[in-house]
């Protein structure tokens, strides 16, 4: 396939950029963030790695794929995005060592109050905030069992837990997952757990997945975890569960509305900790180096006219 040109929103280093260049090595490479991105440049493009703004996208004549630097690819699925022969492909696989470990840096200030203690020392108050509780021996059910998840399960196994996984299909059950189910069974699985943990998309099935109803079903002093999109939960229906005392607590990458209004009741709630939606990103640099893999390994397989990996299934 004949490609010219090959737009890279990355912040790429220049021992990085030859992974990507080997593998088209007649095409031009043209490198600039999304940010900076114009409309002549993008008129250009027949492939574009990196997530450039959906809405410009109109003006992308000659664009074949995309290869997403996100997991996430809900804002491009949306009618009219992309001309339907363009192909999608996410980043699935890259986050899981960031956001798993972000996670577990969540779970552990609630369980153990640092971020009361954290408080307490601001003021100068030297004072014990009483029982805490342990992820040993706790009930853990993660729900979507992709690349974030499993890291999650993984290290929540390391910890002494018993690990209770959830997927669209069922696959071949992993050493770290205790028990696994598919989707219809939540209901019945959240009574159990001490902590959930939501690492699911935003889809039409997912939205408001955690109603006021499901969150009911919680076990009465659980904690929930978020880092998939925030519309997958009832934003006033979590505060009021944690204001009331049902739930013990929260740890949000992400919300509903984003970003979060300074005025939003999210922010005063002392059990749930909040996060910009940073938990990935390129906080870490593995994270980036994971990206570029992805996308120097679907570039080879594009220009040898092969199935991509994680090629986004807009149905």
């Amino acid at each position: 396939m004949q490609i010219k040109t090959i737009l890279v929103l990355l912040p790429i280093k220049e021992e990085q950029k030859h992974l990507l260049e080997q593998e088209a090595l007649a095409a031009h490479y043209v490198y600039t963030g999304a940010d900076a991105l114009d409309v002549e440049t993008l008129q250009t493009a027949d492939i574009i790695i990196g997530n450039p703004p959906p809405e410009m996208l109109r003006d992308a004549p000659k664009l074949k794929w995309i290869q997403l630097n996100s997991a996430g690819s809900d804002v491009y699925m949306k009618n009219g995005v992309l001309k339907d022969d363009v192909l999608l492909t996410n980043a699935t696989g890259a986050y899981g060592l960031a956001i798993s470990e972000h996670m577990v840096g969540m779970l552990l200030q609630l369980l153990k109050k640092l971020h009361i203690y954290r408080n307490n020392q601001k003021h100068h108050l030297w004072q014990d905030e009483g029982e805490v509780k342990s992820i040993y021996h706790s009930k853990v059910l993660i729900i979507g069992l992709g690349n974030i998840g499993g890291e999650f399960a993984k290290r929540l196994k390391a910890f002494g837990a018993y690990t209770i996984g959830v997927k669209r299909t069922l696959t071949a059950k992993p050493d770290f997952i205790d028990e696994l189910y598919v989707q219809d069974k939540i209901d019945e699985l959240l009574p159990l757990a001490d902590i959930v943990a939501i690492t699911i998309p935003s889809t039409k099935e997912t939205y408001k997945m955690f109603s006021l109803e499901r969150l009911n079903r919680m076990k009465r002093g659980a904690v929930l975890l978020n880092v998939g999109r925030g519309n997958v939960v009832d934003t006033e229906a979590l505060c009021d569960a944690v204001e009331s005392g049902y739930l013990s607590g929260a740890g949000l990458d992400v919300t509903d509305p984003e970003p979060l209004p300074a005025n939003h009741r999210l922010w005063d709630i002392e059990n749930i900790i909040l996060t910009p939606h940073i938990s990935g990103g390129y906080h870490i640099p593995e994270t980036l180096e994971a990206i570029i893999d992805i996308s120097a390994g679907n570039l080879k397989r594009f220009m040898a006219g092969e199935k991509l990996v994680n090629l986004v299934n807009f149905k």
